[in-house]
């Protein structure tokens, strides 16, 4: 018969002895152990937190302090004293809020809101682009400034984009403010999603906050479902290929074949896809568990058969973010400005200072640049609606590279945001060449190619994305360039690798498998007793412990 005894021995055996020390460090701040959603520790907290949540279900302000509370202790695991940074802009995001909403004078509203702007995208940018802004001045002008050192506060960029929204949406007059500022602290602090999305609107999410907490038996089968698969995506899938293959590749690529560079770029493909959608999925289950619904935020992107289509697919939150309030706001489709205009513009000329400047060396960039001027002039141009398209190419670019420098301040995140911007100027003029038939599906073998060539350009974006600069990206990209057909030496290589390449193969496979087959697991899990559910979720975490490399992994977009 098993007696305490015996079960405390085994829990010793297999986790050790808990101390004074440890229990402590369950609740100070540590960089090295950030509180993720996929360790136990975050684990074992949730289902305290949990336990005395569904106490205050019929309560409400009680409730939500409660659950604030939690979102600070979460968010201060993150990021230490940082926390209060978050506090610090709440409460000045809130008033600015309530000044607009009772401002009747247009002018007036405007200058609180530019005011509001300012403040975040001040904030953000002296912990994001400080020492960006240094490097690139001392570079341009020889001069000699001191890099700052300045901690990046985690998941900082998610959460002034959704202060940001709230402002903005009450100066459209898209929503009322919260009555008080724990609704709206509530809103900016809620922990499933703080450090790393969805990016919530306050329209979609507020109206949320005043319905009577009501959790469905539908409701627990989806969040365990969506808990449990991003569980696997990040720990199991994009931790191992990430530790044992992609990191030591993009480290160091002349150290390692063409193949290796290749498969490495591959590898880095589905392991970012894994590592946030599985984020995305955990935040959205365990909203879910709280009664809140929080929206999509990835619908198998690699299956997309545009560039267009992989942004409708890939981080819809952002997407929208950036069409709402950056695209639109600078002109959309309709209206050209000087902001839609500048910064392509600056682009293209840094282009071509690059390629002049290494034209002693190598003629290739100056052909880059000036084939990509060329492409770019060509999207509008060819256009039988010049003056739209061009303002439209134009307002698209600019969307897209502030969307590559939202994610990192760097040049390859610049380029990224770039590639990304063309190609879409590309698809828009080759739509109006060859628009697609609204009645009639396009044939297989046509979705088949377009579905291969998005995929590989993504991919090739996704080099510059991942490389730890510009100069890391062009070695990946040479070396690739180099791959010759040698089938005995990709043969060691992937034995050498099986594990990794397994996991890669296995990630690629469910990211790919039919719909019918992803709701035929589904409908399958939703008819399985809770208990049993449970014991899968736990057998999960004893996975995600017995597997665990090199401590647990931070999220990827953990650092934007």
């Amino acid at each position: 018969m098993t007696t305490i005894d015996s079960i405390n021995n085994w829990f010793i055996q297999n986790f050790g002895a808990i101390t004074i020390e440890q229990v402590k460090s369950w609740f100070v701040y540590n960089e090295d152990e950030k509180l993720l959603f996929n360790t136990g520790l975050f684990l074992g907290l949730f289902l305290v937190f949990y336990f005395v949540y569904g106490f205050l279900r019929k309560t409400f302000y009680l409730r939500l302090t409660y659950v604030i509370l939690f979102s600070l202790f979460f968010y201060y695991k993150s990021s230490g004293i940082y926390f209060l940074l978050l506090l610090l802009s709440s409460v000045v995001d809130y008033g600015l809020s309530q000044i607009i909403y009772r401002e009747s004078r247009d002018g007036v509203k405007k200058f609180y809101l530019v005011i509001s702007v300012i403040l975040n995208l001040a904030l953000l940018g002296y912990f994001k682009y400080m020492n960006f802004l240094i490097v690139t001045y001392n570079d341009m002008f020889h001069g000699n400034f001191a890099l700052h050192n300045v901690f990046l506060p985690v998941g900082i960029s998610f959460y002034t984009f959704q202060s940001m929204s709230y402002i903005i949406e009450i100066y459209r007059e898209e929503i009322k403010p919260t009555k008080n500022y724990i609704e709206y602290l509530f809103f900016v602090s809620f922990f499933p999603q703080l450090v790393a999305g969805p990016i919530v609107r306050a329209k979609d999410f507020l109206p949320q906050i005043y319905q009577k907490l009501n959790l469905t038996k539908q409701d627990v089968n989806n969040a365990l479902f969506l808990i449990i698969g991003g569980l696997i995506k990040k720990t199991v899938i994009s931790n191992y290929i990430s530790v044992n293959f992609v990191d030591r590749v993009f480290d160091t690529p002349m150290s390692y074949t063409s193949f290796e560079n290749l498969m490495a770029s591959y590898g880095y493909a589905i392991q970012i896809y894994c590592d946030f959608s599985g984020y995305s999925d955990m935040a959205i289950g365990i909203a879910l568990l709280l009664g809140f619904k929080l929206p999509v935020n990835f619908r198998t992107p690699y299956k997309s058969t545009s560039i267009t289509d992989f942004w409708r697919r890939w981080h819809i939150s952002l997407s929208t973010w950036l069409k709402d309030f950056l695209y639109i706001s600078i002109g959309g489709n309709r209206n050209g400005s000087f902001a839609g205009y500048l910064f392509p513009s600056l682009f293209f000329f840094g282009l071509l200072l690059w390629g002049m400047s290494c034209y002693n060396e190598s003629v290739i960039p100056l052909i880059i640049a000036g084939v990509s001027i060329l492409i770019f002039a060509l999207s509008f141009l060819l256009s039988s609606k010049i003056k739209q398209t061009l303002v439209t190419n134009f307002n698209l670019f600019t969307t897209m590279l502030l969307g590559g420098l939202w994610h990192g301040a760097g040049a390859q995140f610049i380029v990224w945001g770039a590639l990304h911007g063309l190609a879409l100027a590309v698809h828009k003029i080759f739509m109006e060449f060859f628009p697609s038939k609204k009645d009639k599906s396009p044939n297989f073998l046509w979705r088949f190619f377009s579905i291969i060539i998005t995929f590989h350009f993504v991919v090739f974006c996704w080099i510059f994305f991942r490389a730890r600069d510009f100069e890391t990206a062009l070695q990946v990209i040479n070396n690739i360039g180099q791959l010759t057909f040698e089938p005995e030496l990709w043969k060691t290589i992937v034995l050498g690798y099986k594990n990794v390449f397994g996991l890669m193969l296995f990630g690629y496979v469910w990211h790919f498998l039919p719909e019918t087959f992803t709701n035929g697991m589904k409908s399958v899990f939703d008819k399985t007793p809770l208990l049993v559910k449970a014991i899968i979720l736990g057998f999960v975490y004893w996975i995600v412990y017995a597997t665990a490399v090199a401590g647990s992994q931070p999220f990827i977009y953990f650092q934007f």
